[in-house]
């Protein structure tokens, strides 16, 4: 018995592949997916403060003004921003397009400038203007 069980393929495990930016892009798509879960959460509180009169708005309002809150505001949104540019390149890829090794490293590569770009415009743009 234990002969057919050494001659069984082994299955493939991660020291066999090479890191590749469409990895690392496909785990962040799964954490900022997980991330947003929060995120969200942390919209509703807001929305139900606003909703619930001006001290609970004015809580909510406090934190998310704070240091604290103004760094969870910019991972969320970099969050959001980077999942949608993951999910645009999925959609590129449901196409048919952009599957070869050479194209899916580079819309790996910027969906993650993407992403990045557009949280430090949206943050400038927010900090000078609001």
């Amino acid at each position: 018995m234990s002969d057919l069980r050494s001659a069984r393929p082994l299955s493939p495990h991660l020291t066999i592949y090479k890191f590749r930016p469409t990895m690392a892009m496909s785990i962040l798509h799964r954490i900022t997916g997980a991330a947003l879960y929060g995120g969200t959460l942390l919209l509703v509180w807001w929305l139900v403060a606003a909703a619930s009169g001006p001290e609970a708005f004015e809580t909510a309002s406090d934190f998310f003004g704070s240091i604290v809150g103004r760094l969870i505001l910019f991972g969320y949104s970099w969050a959001l921003l980077h999942h949608m540019f993951g999910g645009i390149r999925h959609l590129i890829w449901d196409t048919g397009h952009g599957l070869s090794k050479e194209t899916s490293t580079k819309l790996a590569i910027a969906t993650l400038v993407a992403s990045l770009t557009m949280t430090l415009i949206l943050w400038i743009a927010v900090l000078a203007f609001g």
